[in-house]
């Protein structure tokens, strides 16, 4: 994560450089002559350049080449390859310029112990669960970003506890010599002891059965990705997924599956389209985002779900360190009648509400939108000793102080357990600080508070694009 200024300090710089170079008209257009690439040891240079809006033979105003460098910037850290990337004028002959592209690789290879909390956030794990391990997912991963030098991502999960699972994927952007055509595939394999077999008073309600598993599931996918622009990226894709319960499950929850099955079999189909236009993906304060997809699971009356998700986000500059952020997400579930297994909704996922962190709302239609304002008031690095497996000998930390605003509702049609919050206009708002540091890891404390009287600390840890 590169400290906010560093933009601005090197676009003064250039616009210096060119203040002083032996030109006539410096509205006369400028011609790129070279880009060269340094500091990339790993990463290919045709994935830097991939990247970069402008290319060798280009012309622009000054102010567009000055302007082209800060988005190629901000293009190459949204990449999440590098600490630091500097975009600046490296020579200049008259109209021709040299471009000079460094940057700051990260470490990529992460095979780290796994540790986490299967509940949907810390609160619940920490209040409702009172810190039972019981609830706790361990084992090792293997994270390797930027695998062959194309940003691709190799992951392999080996997970032990509440959940016996294992987990692998691939994902490649790019396959073509174009850059355009890239794939992904994967596979998760487990078993449970433990289920989530219906809702109650909006709270999920669980049995567990310690001499037995009560749950298995499988799940196979691949997909075909294709990105022609830099901002935007499509998803085809195709999977194929298993679920089994016991018939214990099915005796507490009839319709936890359509017909009361204990086992259902069906492929799935889905397209998405995702657009990025921020200056920093894991915490945006400038710039758009937007996502849809489309999914179709099941080919018959056993599964039979047609799928709509809408996110989107907006973030603007109100004063100097002062950001308004708009985030909105809403789910659209075809046709209305689905078993419990396809009614989560609110709390679950990207639709979650701040305030509500205790609760779900099932539902087949419904969404969420968050406004924010936050301001950054303190920026600096800590500086640590050198090491040769690191890349980088500072931790970086930003912290912004917020206050917020949440909406949401969840429509279910067949709320047989007549949960309160469901069906129902929900209102919450709080302040706030998120704290920014190495890798993208951002830490929220959150003091909310909800339209039924109820208010208390929150811990996310979830990054702020949507």
């Amino acid at each position: 994560m590169a400290a906010e200024g560093q933009d601005t300090t090197v676009l003064q710089q250039t616009e210096a450089q060119f203040q002083h170079a032996d030109t006539a008209n410096h509205d006369a257009p400028f011609i790129v002559r070279s880009i060269s690439v340094t500091g990339n040891k790993k990463t290919k240079p045709q994935i830097i350049l991939r990247e970069i809006p402008f290319k060798s033979g280009d012309h622009f105003r000054l102010q567009d080449l000055v302007k082209k460098f800060e988005d190629a910037r901000r293009q190459l850290m949204n990449t999440v390859l590098f600490h630091e990337v500097i975009v600046a004028l490296k020579s200049i002959d008259g109209y021709y310029v040299d471009v000079m592209v460094d940057v700051k690789e990260r470490w990529y290879i992460f095979p780290i112990p796994y540790f986490k909390t299967v509940d949907r956030n810390w609160n619940q794990w920490i209040v409702e669960n009172k810190l039972s391990l019981t609830r706790i997912n361990y084992g090792v991963k293997l994270l390797y970003n930027n695998f062959t030098g194309f940003n691709d991502k190799l992951r392999v999960w080996l997970i032990n506890g509440y959940t016996k699972q294992l987990s692998f994927n691939y994902d490649r952007l790019y396959i073509d010599k174009q850059l355009k055509w890239g794939m992904n595939v994967g596979m998760d394999i487990g078993k449970n002891r433990e289920v989530n077999y219906i809702t109650e008073d909006n709270k999920q309600m669980f049995y567990k059965d310690q001499s037995r598993f009560i749950r298995s599931f499988f799940r196979a996918y691949g997909e075909l990705t294709y990105r022609k622009a830099i901002k935007t990226r499509h998803r085809f894709g195709i999977a194929f997924s298993q679920e089994n319960i016991s018939d214990t499950i099915l005796k507490l929850n009839p319709s936890y599956f359509r017909f009361g099955q204990s086992s259902i079999r069906y492929p799935e189909f889905y397209y998405t389209m995702s657009y990025f236009d921020l200056d920093y993906i894991p915490y945006p304060t400038k710039g758009y985002a937007a996502e849809v997809s489309v999914i179709k699971k099941g080919l018959n009356q056993d599964v039979n779900l047609w799928q709509l998700n809408l996110k989107g986000s907006a973030n603007y500059i109100l004063f100097p360190k002062t950001y308004l952020g708009i985030r909105a997400n809403a789910t659209l579930k075809l046709p209305f009648q689905q078993p419990y297994f396809y009614q989560q909704l609110l709390g679950y996922g990207d639709l979650i509400m701040q305030g509500y962190e205790y609760y779900v709302m099932d539902g087949v239609a419904g969404g969420t939108i968050e406004t924010s304002i936050a301001r950054e008031v303190f920026n600096f690095k800590i500086n640590i000793p050198p090491n040769r497996f690191r890349t980088s000998g500072v931790i970086p930390v930003r912290i912004f102080a917020k206050i917020y605003g949440d909406a949401g509702y969840a429509h279910n049609p067949d709320d047989r357990n007549n949960n309160p919050l469901t069906n129902k206009m929900l209102y919450s708002g709080g302040l706030g600080l998120d704290i920014l540091t190495l890798y993208d890891f951002t830490l929220k404390l959150e003091w909310s508070f909800n339209q039924i009287g109820q208010n208390g600390l929150y811990l996310h840890n979830r990054n702020s694009s949507f």
